[in-house]
């Protein structure tokens, strides 16, 4: 069965997943951060959903292939920033890794579908 719709798509649900693990994280940070780390990490998880959806919807594979881009380049900026916040304190070892495991999964859901994307180009 074809996907027709993102939201059939796991790689998607899970980043969704992840962004509301995020945003659940992000609640205990410093009031200081609101606007800065929060804020930003809050902003890389929901880029991560946002562009799979985006890309899903544009009208060719190429295209595609680009917004899923931008979405693991995202997905690398969470983990990032994950980490960060673990290195001033604002989240405990766990929690990081918690974060961590999820981006990683959805890396890994991402990979595959831009190989499978890549093989219905070649074809």
């Amino acid at each position: 069965m074809a996907v027709q719709h993102y939201r059939q798509l796991i790689a998607w649900q899970k980043a969704m997943d992840l962004v509301e693990a995020v945003y659940r994280t992000t609640n205990s940070f410093p009031k200081t951060e609101v606007y800065g780390l929060a804020s930003q990490l809050q902003r890389a998880a929901v880029s991560v959903p946002s562009n799979i959806a985006e890309g899903q919807g544009r009208s060719t594979t190429r295209d595609f292939l680009h917004f899923l881009s931008i979405a693991q380049g995202s997905l690398m900026e969470v983990e990032t920033q994950a980490t960060i916040a673990k290195r001033l304190g604002y989240i405990e070892e766990p929690v990081e890794s918690s974060l961590l495991e999820a981006a990683a999964e959805v890396g890994r859901l991402l990979n595959g579908l831009c190989n499978s994307l890549n093989k219905k180009l070649n074809n």
